[in-house]
């Protein structure tokens, strides 16, 4: 399974983007904080370190002049707790933890102060028992440098205070990220908003002509996309409507002189030629009632209706059955959808009519999952190829290659029903059933 980290939304991606870099920049920002107080920390406990080193250095060069006072001095060494100066290094208690980064800070002080030192160690103590409510910040330290055949053993203090600085570094982190992500998410919200609207209006059917311009709103290139868009759609819909008037106006050019020649041609004496030019007149006139309706198809007035599809099912049904056709209904889903009934009856008209011509009868069925009603249309014929399924929603395409339409028709019904279909916001598919036969499936939404 692939893992998708990216937002596909834009609000999404720019939160996205913005959370990103202000985690990196303040995990700079705590490196850098952290790198500064471990040299603050090095500098406080390795410089009081290093100026103990030097001052029991110094009391040993006097002490060499004096013998009282070195007397003194070692009495002095002796009991000091914070000093050691002996041939041999101090011992070191258990737990305790090496400090290599301050042995080094301590060995560069001690070169810049022009004293040569073998070697330098360091060491964390462990933490002593609390006493009372008080307890010392920070840890103790202890540093050993070897000089001059001599151990210099100070004890030191370094400071801590590393939680209170990653508890300051959580507290700014949610802080920024509350003063940022905030004003970015109302920012991407109010660029998203009439860009959803516009996703919504650029899906809807162009046929439906909706023209009612969107509001433009939001930043300016989203009110300039959207008033192009506005502009755009209302072209559609007059051209559109000039189709439908160029098209009403053909077929009542074209139909009056059908119906013309179809009065002549009653007049023929010859029965059996006067039956041929009728059929021929009325497959003309069929064919373009088909072809208008195409062209037509998702342009008409009737207004969408919740319809209970067991209701239109039965009585399409019940007009096939009216007629002496082989039409049954299978099991039918309880839903409801969104359509204008009559579009709808039409295009599953079409699909009865396929599974009637192609096989010995049809039969309705509707099946409701993933939030779609699946209307299906089944016929017990041969069946279809990969080939023909692809093809045969196209115009002017039949399973049957004649042009005979008593065997046919003109290969548009499958055309309209996937017109209709789309227009209803749903999709016409052609499958072949496991047991043999044709499955012709309009699915739309359902509605609560």
């Amino acid at each position: 399974m692939k893992l998708r980290l990216w937002p596909r939304s834009l609000i999404g991606q720019l939160v996205f983007a913005v959370a990103v870099v202000l985690f990196v920049a303040q995990a700079v920002n705590f490196a850098l904080l952290a790198r500064g107080q471990k040299q603050q920390s090095l500098a406080h406990g390795g410089g009081m370190a290093v100026a103990r080193i030097i001052d029991a250095m110094d009391r040993q060069e006097r002490a060499q002049t004096d013998v009282e006072a070195r007397r003194k001095d070692r009495r002095r060494s002796r009991h000091e707790p914070k000093v050691w100066i002996d041939t041999a290094p101090p011992p070191v208690p258990d737990r305790s933890v090496a400090l290599p980064d301050l042995a080094g800070y301590v060995g560069n002080l001690l070169a810049e102060a022009n004293i040569s030192s073998k070697g330098v160690q360091a060491w964390a103590l462990p933490q002593p028992p609390r006493i009372g409510r008080t307890q010392l910040p920070g840890r103790t330290v202890l540093v050993v440098a070897e000089i001059d055949g001599r151990f210099y053993g100070v004890r030191s203090r370094m400071p801590g205070g590393g939680n209170r600085l990653q508890g300051f570094l959580i507290w700014q982190t949610l802080s920024l990220y509350f003063l940022l992500l905030v004003p970015v998410m109302l920012i991407a919200w109010r660029a998203a908003r009439p860009l959803r609207d516009l996703t919504r209006a650029a899906r809807a059917n162009p046929a439906l002509r909706d023209t009612t311009p969107l509001d433009e709103e939001g930043p300016s290139d989203v009110r300039d996309l959207i008033s192009a868009f506005n502009a755009y759609r209302a072209r559609i819909a007059a051209m559109l409507s000039d189709k439908d008037r160029m098209l009403g106006a053909v077929g009542h050019d074209l139909r009056t002189p059908l119906a013309s020649l179809r009065v002549r041609v009653e007049g023929v004496e010859d029965d059996r030629l006067r039956e041929k030019m009728v059929a021929s007149i009325d497959e003309m006139t069929a064919m373009l009632s088909d072809i208008l309706a195409l062209a037509r198809s998702g342009s008409g007035t009737e207004p969408q209706e919740r319809v209970p599809l067991r209701e239109l099912i039965g009585e399409l049904a019940a007009e096939y059955v009216e007629r002496g056709k082989d039409v049954t209904v299978g099991a039918v889903a309880d839903v409801m959808v969104l359509v204008r009934p009559m579009l709808l009856k039409r295009a599953l008209r079409n699909l009865a009519d396929n599974a009637l011509a192609y096989g010995q009868r049809g039969r309705l069925s509707v099946t409701a999952e993933a939030g779609r009603a699946r209307i299906i249309v089944s016929d017990d014929g041969p069946g279809l190829t990969a080939e023909q399924i692809r093809t045969l929603v196209e115009p002017f395409a039949r399973g049957e290659q004649s042009r005979n339409r008593a065997t046919g028709g003109a290969g548009l019904g499958l055309s309209i029903a996937r017109e209709i279909a789309e227009g209803e916001g749903g999709e016409l598919t052609l499958g072949n059933r496991a047991g043999g036969g044709l499955d012709a499936v309009i699915a739309l939404p359902v509605q609560a």
